[in-house]
């Protein structure tokens, strides 16, 4: 039985009678019916961010439309829906996002029939807004990357490019993080197809963080003093973040999530941190012109 609402049957009809098909299929995609966008609307939506025909800055706009109404299950599904896009569809629609600095203004949404829905909302829009801004200030999508040790982008970037990529990647990974849901609050299908998004961002952020930690750590003992304390701080919030990542992945695995889906992480070793630390005082100390036994204080 389909609990779609008099009111989103109204909206489709008017927008089929005024010929507007996109807008038809972003109303259907984000009705007030409490399951995921369904996978037909999604589909469609996915192959208009390649074609030619199509405008993207109007796609966005109507998703973006959405995000204003009052409901939580249309704003949570607008949400999803862009997320699908931005992650799936053409880069084009992400680019549009970005350069255009479309930002989803909901710090302060509320709907009173759904407290815990509404923080849900707030928290993934400003994850979904920093993935955009991480595309503005890299121009690339850290989640589409290539990873690895021979070809992976951070995992052969320069110093220069790779200090900066670090705190932007920490930052969307940080963000992702605060959505910050337990296993018992993931008790729709809305819910459970943010967080399933999420997840798989989550698991690729992470295997781009370690590529872009290696490559720091391989390149640490070569940088100047500036440079080794900028990698120092980032090495240090790696290892703050790597317990956060554990605690989402263990929601993951709670809910079903195949394990093999999910990574190890296995910690370094405290000895890393302590030559990582002992080798900026060494530059320190020799740039103060003190005598090397002293650094060890």
């Amino acid at each position: 039985m389909s609990t779609q609402s008099m009111m989103d049957r109204f909206q489709a009809a008017k927008f089929s009678v005024a010929g507007q098909g996109l807008a038809k299929v972003v109303c259907k995609a984000t009705t007030e019916e409490i399951i995921g966008p369904k996978k037909k609307h999604l589909d469609y939506l996915l192959q208009c961010t390649s074609e030619p025909n199509v405008s993207i800055p109007q796609l966005a706009n109507l998703l973006i439309e959405r995000t204003q109404h009052p409901n939580w299950v249309v704003v949570f599904k607008s949400l999803i829906s862009v997320h699908n896009l931005m992650n799936y569809g053409n880069e084009r629609f992400t680019q549009y996002l970005a350069s255009n600095n479309c930002t989803f203004n909901l710090g302060g949404f509320m709907d009173k029939t759904a407290f815990d829905m509404s923080t849900a909302i707030r928290r993934y829009a400003k994850y979904l807004n920093q993935k955009a801004f991480s595309y503005r200030q890299m121009a690339f999508d850290f989640c589409k990357v290539k990873r690895g040790k021979d070809d992976g982008l951070l995992r052969t970037m320069n110093t220069e490019k790779l200090l900066k990529a670090l705190p932007c990647l920490q930052q969307q990974i940080d963000t992702l993080i605060e959505f910050d849901t337990s296993p018992n609050e993931l008790t729709n299908g809305v819910m459970n197809a943010a967080f399933l998004l999420l997840f798989k961002d989550l698991i690729r952020l992470f295997a781009c963080y370690n590529d872009g930690i290696i490559n720091l750590l391989e390149k640490y003992f070569d940088m100047n003093k500036k440079q080794c304390k900028e990698g120092l701080e980032i090495y240090k919030r790696f290892l703050v973040r790597m317990d956060k990542v554990s605690e989402f992945l263990r929601v993951a695995e709670n809910v079903g999530i195949d394990k093999g889906d999910i990574p190890d992480l296995a910690k370094a070793p405290a000895s890393l941190l302590d030559a990582l630390e002992q080798h900026l005082a060494q530059l320190e100390g020799k740039k103060a012109g003190s005598p090397p036994g002293n650094n060890a204080m």
